[in-house]
C-alpha cells in the first residue's frame, strides 16, 4: 500500500488563520522550525495509481495540487481519486467534498449517521448522484472499495467505532448523559488492508484507548492515530480556548492516560501522530516534546509524506 498524507494538522490546519498562539506567533515571524501544515486527510492506493480519499479537508484542492499523483492523467478530465471515505461529520473532514462537484465518478463511502447529515445539508447536493454513489458502512464488517463504476479498488475497510463525540457543529446540549447526542457512528477508526493482507489503521479522532481498541490495534503494519494535543488543557494554558481536549473528544499524547504510554506494549511496525493541533508544541522540530515522542517510536506527520506498508 501506498499511503499520501495530504494534510497532518488539526482543525485550522497550522497556523490558523487568525491565531497568534506561541507556535503560530512564532512561525508568522519566520521561524524555521515550524512548517505549514494543512487540514488532515490521507489518500491511499494499492496500484500506485488509483487513490482513496479517507476525509475530505477544506483544503482539498491544495492538496491535490501538491500531490502529482492525485493528478488528472489521461483525458480531459480525470482525477486517481476513485473513492472517498469519512471517519466522522467534522467540518475539517467533510468541506472538502465540495471540490469534488464537477461531475467526476468516485464512490463516497460513511457509516448512516455521517450520509444522514450530509443530507440533511442541501449544500453537498452539488455531489451529482449520476456521478456519486453514497455508500454505507455498517460497523464492524468489511467493505471492498470500490470505483464509482464498481471496479474494485484493491482495498478493504473495516469501520469500527472508537470513543469520541459527535461533530461540533452537530452537538445537542439538551441529549440526556451528557454526551451531547453523540452515538456510536459520530467517531469511527478504519482499519484499511490490501489483498497481500497488510493492515494500515486510520483513527484521526479518539478520546481514550479501550481494551478492545488496544487488541484490535496490536500486530498492525502502521496506526495513524489522534495527536491533536500533548496535554489535556493545551488550549486552556495557552489562553486560545476554553475546552480540554476531552471536552473535544480527543486524547493526550503525554502523561499517564496519553496515547505514548497506551501504545507502549503494542506491537506495531509504524506508529504515526495525526490532526496536529496548532497549540501542540510536537509541530517544533526542536521541541522537547517532539523529542521525546521519537524517542517512543512515534512520527509526526507532515503534509507530503509518503508511507508505504
Amino acid at each position: 500500500m501506498e499511503i499520501q498524507v495530504l494534510g497532518a494538522a488539526a482543525g485550522g490546519g497550522f497556523p490558523q488563520w487568525n491565531c497568534n498562539c506561541e507556535n503560530c506567533r512564532a512561525f508568522w515571524s519566520g521561524d524555521p522550525e515550524l512548517q505549514a501544515q494543512t487540514q488532515s486527510s490521507i489518500a491511499v492506493s494499492a496500484d500506485g495509481a488509483r487513490f482513496a480519499l479517507f476525509n475530505a479537508s477544506p483544503d482539498l484542492r491544495q492538496q491535490i495540487e501538491r500531490n502529482p499523483a492525485l493528478h488528472p492523467k489521461t483525458g480531459l478530465r480525470d482525477s486517481p481519486i476513485r473513492a472517498a471515505v469519512l471517519t466522522n461529520g467534522d467540518v475539517d473532514h467533510v468541506a472538502g467534498l465540495l471540490n469534488l462537484r464537477e461531475s467526476q465518478p468516485f464512490g463516497l463511502y460513511a457509516t448512516s449517521r455521517i450520509h444522514e447529515v450530509l443530507a440533511a445539508n442541501t449544500v453537498f447536493n452539488v455531489l451529482n448522484p449520476d456521478f456519486v454513489d453514497r455508500r454505507t458502512f455498517r460497523l464492524n464488517e468489511a467493505v471492498e472499495l470500490k470505483e464509482g463504476d464498481g471496479t474494485p479498488l484493491g482495498l478493504t475497510v473495516t469501520v469500527f467505532p472508537v470513543p469520541g463525540k459527535v461533530a461540533l457543529w452537530l452537538e445537542d446540549k439538551n441529549a440526556e448523559g451528557g454526551n451531547f447526542g453523540t452515538v456510536d457512528e459520530d467517531t469511527v477508526g478504519l482499519e484499511i488492508a490490501d489483498n497481500a493482507g497488510r493492515r494500515v489503521y486510520y483513527i484521526p479522532g479518539c478520546a481514550r484507548m479501550t481494551e478492545d481498541l488496544a487488541a484490535r490495534l496490536d500486530g498492525a503494519d502502521v496506526v495513524f492515530f489522534d495527536g491533536t494535543l500533548w496535554t489535556d488543557d493545551e488550549m486552556i494554558r495557552q489562553q486560545v480556548g476554553i475546552k480540554t481536549g476531552q471536552r473535544m473528544g480527543h486524547i493526550s499524547m503525554s502523561g499517564d492516560d496519553g496515547s505514548i504510554a497506551a501504545f507502549r506494549d503494542l506491537k506495531v511496525g509504524r506508529k504515526i501522530f495525526i490532526h496536529i493541533n496548532n497549540t501542540n508544541p510536537v509541530l517544533r522540530r526542536s521541541s522537547p516534546e517532539r523529542a521525546e515522542t521519537e524517542a517512543a517510536g512515534w512520527t509526526i506527520a507532515e503534509d507530503g509524506m509518503t508511507v508505504r506498508a
